[in-house]
């Protein structure tokens, strides 16, 4: 299929990161922007989103700036977060069965309506029809656990799946539409990086590279794409990335701080995403892969 670019998820933060990344790169001459396939995670998914229906990163990366005036950072409360841990923690280790157990956490928790959070991710997203090329945005059925992929083809609005690739367990409601209850496609995986099985050249964008309990590791789905014989890259926060990201990636405060990280840390991480995105045959030559449109 060519290359992909896996975005991961990582809160308000993550988004701001992978941003800053992509924009960095582009400074660099390695645009990913033009992936034949992007696959997107909660935060990843809104990016995934914005870039393959052709916005300008530059664009997006200049809201990260904005003073977040009036915007209060979410969490999870320590009740909440128990009563998740407990949720996961209970009864067998199965992954589908410990992501049923938090969908059924995630359905009973108290939040803000699904109708409010769905049209803030639209107020993100500046083009709300899903994209000519493909674009796999990940979810959790809240009732069964069962991954979801959802695409151009699952008969889910683009906002509506975006959101669900969002909808933190008891942060933000589960998404109804096409006859589910969805959540958070991290739960699964923080990048889903194996949908990207098939394509000779794959760079991973990695907010949050940390599995726990039965997720499926990063590092693990990265090592069955490279011996599938894939070049892959793949690229987490560096130590001054994680300070700027701080310890709530859900914080708006902090947004700004990890663009600039993301930015300032595709310096370091260039040559390494140029390896693995360049042509085969482009030599040393430097990749630009053109602006989506």
């Amino acid at each position: 299929m060519g290359r992909a670019l896996v975005l991961g998820g990582g809160g308000v933060t993550g988004v701001a990161w992978e941003l800053g990344m992509l924009c960095g790169l582009r400074d660099r001459g390695v645009d990913l922007t033009g992936a034949e396939l992007i696959v997107g995670t909660s935060a990843g998914a809104v990016v995934g989103a914005q870039i393959a229906t052709g916005v300008d990163p530059e664009e997006r990366y200049a809201a990260q700036l904005v003073p977040p005036d009036g915007q209060v950072a979410a969490a999870l409360g320590t009740g909440a977060m128990l009563r998740l841990a407990l949720a996961a923690m209970a009864g067998g280790r199965a992954p589908q069965l410990v992501r049923a157990r938090i969908g059924r956490f995630a359905l009973r928790a108290r939040t803000g309506p699904e109708s409010e959070r769905i049209a803030v991710i639209g107020s993100r997203l500046p083009v709300h029809e899903w994209p000519r090329r493909p674009l796999r945005i990940t979810a959790v059925d809240a009732h069964t656990g069962e991954f979801v992929v959802l695409d151009r083809d699952s008969g889910v609005p683009l906002v509506e799946a975006v959101a669900a690739s969002c909808a933190v367990p008891g942060v933000w409601a589960p998404v109804s539409t096409g006859g589910r209850r969805l959540v958070d496609g991290g739960l699964r995986s923080p990048v889903n990086a194996d949908l990207a099985a098939g394509c000779d050249q794959v760079v991973v964008l990695a907010p949050i590279v940390r599995a726990i309990g039965p997720m499926i590791g990063v590092g693990t789905q990265v090592a069955a794409l490279r011996e599938q014989g894939a070049r892959v890259a793949l690229v987490s926060p560096d130590a001054a990335a994680l300070a700027a990201i701080g310890r709530n990636v859900l914080d708006p405060a902090h947004r700004a701080a990890a663009a600039r990280a993301g930015r300032a840390q595709a310096a370091s991480a260039a040559a390494e995403v140029l390896g693995a995105w360049r042509q085969l045959g482009d030599g040393d030559r430097r990749y630009g892969g053109g602006r989506s449109g």
